[in-house]
C-alpha cells in the first residue's frame, strides 16, 4: 500500500478509448488497449487503468447524459456504455499479462459484482467509481475481497464519503486511498477546487489522499504537480493516444506526451521537496566560509585588554563566532595581533 511519504503513484486512466483508437488506427480494440499499456508504460505511468463492465447492468435505457453533450454527442448512458462494454475475461487476463511484461501495473474499475470477482486475481487494487460512493452494498462487496481500494468522492458530501469509508471498515479492510474528484466531464480549471485535497486530509486524517482528475490538460500539467503539492499521494488522470478524437474521454484526456511532462514535474517536485527535515549536510563549505568570526578591527600589542572598539566580526566563519563576543570582551592578548587578523581562543587569555 502506498504511504504517505511514497512518491506519487499517477494512474493513466486508459477507460475504453481503446475503442476509438481501434477505430482510427484500424487495429482491433484489444491491440489498442495493449498498445495504450506499452505507451502509458514507456511514458512512466506506475499503472494503467480500464473500466469493467456490461451496458445493462449499469443503466436503464433512458438514463440521461451527464457529460458535455457538446464534446460528447450520445445523450444517453446506455447507447454509449453499449458501445464499448464488449471485454471480458478473456481480454482482461491478456491486458493484464501485457501489463506485466511491460512493467505496469494493470488496474480496472469495475461497476458490478460479477466485474469485481472477475478482476480480483488480475488487479492488486481495486478503484470505486464516484458514482457508486452510495452504493454501499457494492462496496462491501469489493471490499470483502481484502485488497486496496481507491475511492473516487466526485459529486460526495464528506458525510457520504464517510459512510463508504465506514462500509469498507465494516468489512475488515481499512487500505483506502480517498480520491479527491470532481466528476464533471469536463471540469473547468475554476471548479478543480484542489484545495479539497487538504480538506480531505484533514476529515481523513488516517488515510491517504488522491486526485482523479477530469480537467483539459494544460501545456504544462501544472494540475497535477499542484495536487501533489496540495498532499495527493494516488494521481490519476484519463489517457488516450490522441485527444482530438471525438467524444467519450479524448478531450480531457492526457496523450503520453502530456503524461511525459506529468511525471517529469512530479520527479522534479520530489527532488526538490527533499526529506522534509531541517539538514545542513550539503551546506557545510557555505556555513563555514559565509559566516563571520571575531576579528581584530586594529593592530593588538601582546598584553592588551579586549575592548570593544578593538575588534569586529568579518568573514570567513572559521574562527570565533560573533554570538560569543560576550566573552571575548575583557580578555587579555597574550600575543601580538595584526589588524583584520581573525581571532583564536589561544591567544586570549
Amino acid at each position: 500500500m502506498i504511504a504517505e511519504e511514497s512518491p506519487p503513484f499517477l494512474i493513466a486512466e486508459a477507460g475504453v478509448n481503446y475503442y476509438d483508437i481501434a477505430k482510427e488506427r484500424n487495429i482491433s480494440p484489444l491491440e489498442a488497449a495493449k498498445l495504450m499499456v506499452i505507451e502509458a508504460a514507456e511514458a512512466g505511468a506506475d499503472a494503467i487503468k480500464f473500466q469493467t463492465y456490461k451496458a445493462d447492468k449499469l443503466a436503464v435505457r433512458s438514463s440521461p447524459a451527464y457529460w458535455d453533450t457538446t464534446k460528447e454527442s450520445v445523450d444517453s448512458q446506455y447507447e454509449l456504455f453499449k458501445k464499448y462494454d464488449s471485454f471480458w475475461e478473456d481480454e482482461y487476463r491478456e491486458l493484464a499479462g501485457c501489463a506485466k511484461a511491460h512493467n505496469i501495473i494493470f488496474m480496472s474499475t469495475p461497476f458490478d459484482e460479477e466485474a469485481v470477482d472477475l478482476l480480483t486475481e488480475l488487479v492488486p487494487v481495486f478503484k470505486i467509481s464516484s458514482s457508486d460512493i452510495t452504493n454501499i452494498p457494492f462496496i462491501k462487496h469489493v471490499a470483502k475481497r481484502g485488497k486496496p481500494i481507491f475511492l473516487s468522492t466526485g459529486a460526495s458530501t464528506i458525510e457520504e464519503i464517510r459512510d463508504a469509508v465506514c462500509a469498507i471498515e465494516s468489512e475488515g479492510n481499512r487500505e483506502i486511498v480517498v480520491m479527491h474528484c470532481v466528476l464533471n466531464y469536463p471540469t473547468h480549471y475554476q471548479h478543480a477546487n484542489l484545495l479539497a485535497i487538504r480538506h480531505l486530509r484533514n476529515m481523513f486524517p488516517e488515510y491517504i489522499i488522491g486526485y482523479s482528475d477530469h480537467v483539459l490538460p494544460d501545456t504544462q500539467m501544472l494540475v497535477l504537480t499542484t495536487a501533489y503539492l496540495l498532499g495527493a499521494r494516488v494521481i490519476e488522470k484519463h489517457f488516450t493516444l490522441n485527444k482530438s478524437l471525438p467524444g467519450n474521454d479524448h478531450y480531457h484526456a492526457m496523450e503520453p506526451q502530456d503524461l511525459r511532462i506529468a511525471v517529469g514535474n512530479l520527479q522534479f517536485m520530489m527532488e526538490i521537496l527533499g526529506s522534509g527535515e531541517k539538514d545542513i549536510q550539503n551546506e557545510i563549505q557555505a556555513r563555514m566560509y559565509a559566516r563571520r568570526s571575531v576579528v581584530a578591527k586594529v593592530d593588538i600589542a601582546q598584553g592588551t585588554k579586549i575592548i570593544q572598539d578593538l575588534v569586529t566580526c568579518k568573514r570567513p566563519g572559521t574562527g570565533i563566532s560573533p554570538k560569543l563576543l560576550g566573552s571575548i570582551i575583557g580578555k587579555t592578548a597574550t600575543r601580538n595581533i595584526k589588524a583584520d587578523e581573525i581571532l583564536s581562543w589561544e591567544e586570549l587569555a
